[in-house]
Parts: structure tokens; sequence; C-alpha cells
């Protein structure tokens, strides 16, 4: 049976998620994760993606993605494939590191109501899984102290990400956007 043609037009949004084959990890460590981000940019810069919200587990990943010029398809199959060829080449390791396709569920961007339940949801998957507390139990002083470390990866700081507070424990990153409210 064929796979099912994903709908792709200009200004859609995707709620984007994988998992590591057999469930294994896809970031073994804090280098791991800043490396998908610096690929993440790149990936950004030449598809025009704007990231809404985006969380980092240890075997899995969530983006909400706007996609501008309707390629979604073309911008996941660079992204992961130069990730993985990254992360095989850093810890001289080969082969597959994603589990089969990725999901992608269109997000209805015409409100802000059903955008932000999805970041909502992306966000708050490292508090439901206990590996993190929520952003509003963390001091303000953990926050600034881990936003000037975060902000000194240059893609970081190239606009392909919504601004807000970026969170981070042993297990997990995420951004938690404040553009939507």
């Amino acid at each position: 049976m064929a796979r099912k043609l994903r709908v792709q037009y200009p200004g859609a949004v995707y709620h984007v998620m994988n998992r590591g084959d057999r469930r294994e990890p896809i970031f073994n460590d804090d280098q791991d994760r800043l490396l998908f981000l610096e690929t993440l940019g790149e990936a950004c810069e030449k598809t025009d993606w704007q990231i809404h919200a985006w969380c980092l587990m240890r075997n899995h990943f969530h983006l909400v993605s706007e996609t501008p010029r309707g390629n979604l398809v073309p911008g996941m199959q660079w992204l992961l494939g130069v990730y993985t060829n990254r992360f095989n080449h850093r810890h001289k390791e080969f082969g597959h590191l994603f589990s089969g396709r990725y999901k992608a569920l269109h997000v209805d961007g015409s409100g802000h109501g059903y955008l932000k339940a999805v970041c909502d949801y992306v966000h708050l998957n490292p508090v439901r899984a206990g590996f993190t507390r929520a952003a509003s139990s963390t001091s303000g002083r953990a926050r600034k102290q881990f936003l000037i470390s975060y902000s000194r990866s240059r893609r970081l700081a190239a606009g392909w990400q919504s601004r807000g507070w970026a969170g981070r424990s042993k297990r997990c990153w995420s951004l938690l956007s404040a553009r939507i409210t």
C-alpha cells in the first residue's frame, strides 16, 4: 500500500515529530542537541521555515514549524539526513538514526487558539514526562543564566525561531515561545 502524500502549501504550519530507531537516543549529550539545533538553523535558512516551538527529548523531538514556501518534505529530508550524518560521524557510528518516517500533523494557523495549544503541548512534553519543572517554577536567575550560555551558539540568534524562554534539563531542551500568547 502506498504512503499518503504529505499536504504542503505556502504558509502551512505543522507539528513535526520523529523518534530514534528502536526508541534509542538521538541525543547523547548537550553537544548533540546543539548540533541538531545548528542543523535546524541551517535548514531554516535554506527553507525560510519559522520555528514556533521545539522540544528535544532524549529519544525524540517535536517542532512546530511554519513553511512559508510549502517545502516541508525537502526541508525535513535535508534536516534528518544531515543531522544523521553529523551524529554518526561524531560518534563513529553508521546507519539509521531515526525510526521510519517522521510524523507531520497539520496545524490550523488561522487563529492563535489551536496553534497556541500545540505549542503548549510541545513545551509541556518534558514536564508531563517528569524530566523538568514548568517554566513558572524556575527562577528568573536560572532562566537568565541558561539563556546567556545558550545564546553563544551563533545559529540560535539567526532569527529562525520565535523569541522566548528556553529551558533545559539533563534529558531535554525546549523553547517556550513568547510570540504566541
